[in-house]
């Protein structure tokens, strides 16, 4: 008996895509995230910055992952709650 036939993952590849190129990912947790492609010294401002508007006490604001690129250029994902309840 053969195998079944995998299902079409076209529409599920496009919305992945899509939510990629606008620097947003949904994984159902609650958590806001945010990706950055940016030099290293800008990147330290950035994440400066999220961590002194969301301070990660109330909203858990962390890096949740990050990789160095060539040329010294750093992408960062960091992620926050919604709000500080």
């Amino acid at each position: 008996m053969p195998a079944p036939k995998r299902p079409p993952l076209d529409g599920l590849r496009r919305q992945l895509d899509r939510a990629r190129a606008e620097g947003r990912t949904r994984l159902g947790d609650g958590f806001i995230r945010e990706t950055f492609v940016l030099p290293r010294p800008d990147a330290r401002q950035k994440a400066q910055e999220w961590f002194d508007r969301w301070p990660k006490q109330a909203y858990w604001t962390a890096i949740e992952s990050w990789f160095e690129r060539p040329n010294d250029i750093i992408e960062f994902t960091i992620r926050r709650l919604p709000a500080a309840d």
